[in-house]
Order: C-alpha cells, then structure tokens, then sequence
C-alpha cells in the first residue's frame, strides 16, 4: 500500500552533517505518521524521530538538539538532518510509516518500512 525509498546514508566524519530522505507513495502522505528507527550492530532497533501527520514531532534524547525532522507534503517526503554526528550514530538508519499515530516510538507497530541507509561516523 505504502512504498518507501530512502537516500542520503553515507560516510561522514565526527562533527559532520547528513541529511537523510524518505519518499513515499502509495496513499495519502499526509495523513501519516513518518518516523526514523535505526539499529546498530548487536542492538535493538532504536526509535529515533517522529513526524505525525498531525504535526507532532518527538525525538530519542541522544539527538535533541542535534538532528531535525521535517516533511514536504507536496513531495511525499520526509527528512532527517543530522548534525553534530557522532560515532555512537552509526547504524543503519530506517524510514517507517503508519497510520496510527499512538505508540510512535514502538517500532513493532509500522506497517512499512524502506530498506534502510548505511550512516558511518568515523572519529
């Protein structure tokens, strides 16, 4: 029902910038919850950040301040900006929709997923 294509991953040093993006197709964009996970080797998948599509937006503590959340509607897309990385970043970093906007940083209730993008922060 809910495709979604990520970009933006790569290789960055500490105290550098990337900006992950998210496109979705399939159904109304706006109306849905658009969130990041990431997960990091031998962890559990980590809520990161939140974009309901009532205009909430929340993040996990370890990157208040420092990554921002934000969706163009008319493009389907949602954005991550990342500043500020450090190396406990990296992981791969994971697009996720849902209709629901309850229990947001569960990442067992999303029904979809994109494929995920490599970030590496080396220090």
């Amino acid at each position: 029902q809910v495709q979604l294509a990520e970009s933006g991953g790569g290789l960055v040093q500490a105290g550098g910038s990337l900006r992950l993006s998210c496109a979705a197709s399939g159904r109304s964009f706006s109306s849905l919850t658009m969130s990041w996970f990431r997960q990091a080797p031998g962890k559990e998948r980590e809520f990161v950040s939140t974009y309901t599509g009532y205009g909430g937006r929340d993040y996990v503590d370890s990157v208040k301040g420092r990554f921002t959340i934000s969706r163009d509607n008319g493009k389907n897309t949602v954005y991550l900006q990342m500043n500020s990385l450090k190396p406990e970043d990296t992981a791969v970093y994971y697009c996720a929709a849902r209709i629901q906007f309850d229990s947001y940083r569960d990442y067992r209730r999303y029904d979809y997923w994109g494929q995920g993008t490599q970030v590496t922060v080396s220090s």
